[in-house]
């Protein structure tokens, strides 16, 4: 399964496009993409590797809002099976 989570250019080299994303950073491909793109712009990343898609600012940041909810809902979540016992004792 993939998720598209928008990444924020950092940096633009030749070929090259430095994103962050969630507080991670990572040089991916820009030969896959259409749009011209510039410092503070939105992408999508595919596979780890291209960048495949240029969005709007509101529709990242949307995005990204509830990518951080689903990850503290997980957090909050992850404990929640540490007393289980095994099935069956």
């Amino acid at each position: 399964m993939c998720v598209a989570i928008p990444s924020q250019v950092v940096d633009i080299g030749d070929s090259t496009l430095t994103v962050e994303r969630l507080g991670e950073r990572i040089v991916v491909s820009r030969m896959l993409l259409t749009d011209a793109v510039e410092l503070g712009d939105y992408v999508i990343i595919q596979a780890r590797a291209y960048a495949i898609e240029k969005v709007g600012a509101a529709e990242a940041q949307e995005s990204l809002a509830l990518f951080r909810e689903w990850i503290a809902l997980a957090d909050a979540d992850a404990g929640a099976f540490e007393d289980f016992d095994e099935v069956g004792e």
